[in-house]
């Protein structure tokens, strides 16, 4: 299996909505609202200060375009650390199709983002939240070589 990795552009909005919405399920058993997905996944693809996706894609004779299946996904947003001088990139939004997974199309999008990351000169580290129960997951990120930080994420919804 070849993957390609690239950005994500506006006409892969409905892959990337359907994606978001089978990943809150899963994880959270959230239904989001779809319009308002898609008005926010809309508005990264057309403000990269926001963030960008990246999309896995399978080489071979998949269902678009020049053979490229896409198969997975994640979503890069940054955060501007004062402490460091330099950005955090998080990984957010992150889903791999269900007949995609354990085949390391999520290991390839991460090693992308590690190669961009060194690139851009500005990022102090990658950073990403994981549900507590997610263990599956937990030993997905450790295994690449990630480590679980001393903090607790809190929020206030509005």
């Amino acid at each position: 299996m070849k993957l390609v990795i690239r950005e994500a552009r506006e006409q892969d909005l409905g892959f990337l909505v359907a994606n978001n919405l089978a990943m809150a399920f899963e994880t959270e058993e959230k239904c989001l609202d779809r319009r308002r997905l898609e008005r926010g996944v809309g508005r990264v693809l057309r403000d990269r200060s926001l963030g960008f996706y990246l999309i896995a894609e399978e080489n071979g004779q998949g269902e678009r375009e020049g053979g490229r299946e896409p198969v997975g996904q994640l979503l890069l947003t940054f955060e501007w650390s004062d402490w460091r001088d330099g950005l955090f990139w998080w990984i957010q939004s992150v889903y791999v199709r269900p007949q995609w997974r354990r085949r390391g199309v999520y290991a390839s999008l991460y090693r992308e983002v590690l190669e961009r990351a060194k690139a851009c000169g500005e990022v102090c580290g990658v950073r990403l939240y994981v549900e507590s129960t997610n263990e599956v997951a937990r030993e997905v990120y450790g295994y690449l070589g990630m480590t679980e930080t001393s903090y607790r994420l809190m929020e206030k919804e509005l």
